[in-house]
């Protein structure tokens, strides 16, 4: 399967690069290129690529604001300069489906944007704790019921989000079909309100040290 990309940035020499490293890849194709964030929503609306390569400053919308556009409708993988916590956790409150930094290497970007395209956030234990000891609202307070209407299997994957597994990973763990997964990843995301499974994976880090609700 063609994983169909549009990449948004406003520097023409940056989204150049990006789309000559992903054009090299029999698997991916360029769909379009966004100067602002305006032209990102409105190309992503009409042309609903996998993936949105999303840089965070740019002209008319920032990034942040247009993932959280998008949220639902597109995955979006942030791609930006700046390591700076604000972005971090404002791209992840938006429903970003992972962060990445413009000098990761080629490959690395490759896979991400393979990663994302299958339904798997950019999310390790590292940064989930990083993410809970800085902002405790990361994600929206849960109420007992609210998680307590999970059923055990969603509860089950919920628990491996947090762990940092991919899709793959979690249908080996629990021996279940991988579109099982991605439906049971679908429902909890939906029952529990969230926008990413970055988000559940915070969720299920804050439950876990007994920290959430």
């Amino acid at each position: 399967m063609t994983i169909r990309v549009l990449v948004a940035d406003d520097h023409a020499a940056v989204r150049a690069g990006i789309v000559l490293i992903l054009e090299g890849q029999e698997d991916i194709e360029v769909v379009g290129q966004a100067s602002d964030g305006e032209q990102a929503v409105a190309m992503a609306l009409g042309l609903r690529p996998d993936v949105v390569l999303m840089d965070i400053r740019m002209p008319k919308l920032d990034g942040i604001s247009a993932t959280r556009e998008l949220s639902g409708i597109t995955d979006v993988l942030i791609l930006t300069t700046f390591d700076i916590d604000e972005y971090i956790f404002g791209a992840l409150r938006a429903g970003a489906a992972g962060f990445l930094l413009k000098n990761t290497d080629a490959d690395a970007l490759v896979d991400a944007v393979r990663v994302v395209a299958r339904g798997d956030g950019l999310i390790s234990p590292s940064v989930t704790r990083r993410l809970i000891s800085a902002f405790g609202t990361a994600v929206p307070e849960r109420r007992p019921q609210e998680v307590g209407g999970l059923t055990p299997r969603e509860r089950e994957v919920l628990a491996c989000i947090g762990r940092g597994m991919s899709n793959a990973e979690i249908s080996v763990e629990l021996d279940m079909a991988e579109a099982t997964t991605k439906t049971h990843v679908s429902r909890l995301l939906n029952k529990l309100g969230l926008r990413s499974r970055v988000q559940a994976a915070i969720l299920a880090q804050e439950l876990s040290s007994g920290t959430g609700t």
